[in-house]
């Protein structure tokens, strides 16, 4: 079985700031002499990049099953290509987005039934979930207001985004072995540090 220790989700809603943190915590990671691995969901691979396209540009509005579906897909691909080879090879992986998403989104969000959306996401991935989450935890509207490029999901109600936010809450809550849960409404800097304070051995 493959070693998740290695393998950090950085998770939260539009605007949390989990690209810039999962960058500069990779930074720090690499600067220990570490081997690291970022990914970002949905994409990373010529598969998911396509994917990406599909379910994130404004050209199309697929049903909330085919959504959650194309996720999937494109994980799949990430994970069995990228994330699990850099994993057995002794890198860490730093995911910008993982499974965790879609529960949020397509379950919380959308309505899917969340046990549904998860089992779908767990075959996808073979059972590889990330060994750590490090959830960015923002007010949404603080998020919306922060995001810089806004894509057919970001551009969804902020009713929609508050459903999210609570669903991230709620898995944080109902694991927390494995969720590290960070205020992202403090200064940038602040949030990074704490970020590789809690990651960085």
């Amino acid at each position: 079985m493959t070693d998740s220790s290695r393998y950090i989700a950085f998770e939260g809603i539009e605007g949390s700031g989990k690209s810039t943190v999962t960058r500069r915590v990779a930074d720090a990671l690499r600067a220990n002499g570490e081997q690291v691995v970022t990914v970002r969901e949905p994409g990373g691979t010529a598969v998911g990049e396509m994917l990406r396209d599909v379910i994130l540009g404004g050209d199309a509005d697929p049903a909330i099953e085919t959504e959650a579906a194309l996720f999937a897909a494109a994980r799949a691909e990430l994970v069995a290509t990228v994330v699990r080879p850099a994993l057995e090879d002794g890198s860490w992986v730093l995911s910008d987005r993982t499974a965790y998403s879609s529960l949020a989104y397509q379950a919380y969000g959308r309505g899917l039934d969340v046990d549904a959306v998860r089992t779908l996401n767990d075959i996808a991935i073979g059972g590889l979930w990330p060994g750590r989450v490090v959830l960015l935890r923002v007010d949404h509207s603080t998020g919306l207001d922060r995001q810089r490029v806004e894509d057919r999901i970001g551009a969804e109600t902020a009713e929609f985004h508050a459903r999210v936010a609570k669903g991230f809450d709620e898995l944080a809550a109902a694991d927390p072995d494995r969720f590290i849960v960070i205020d992202a409404s403090a200064p940038l800097e602040s949030v990074i540090e704490v970020a590789i304070d809690r990651v960085v051995p």
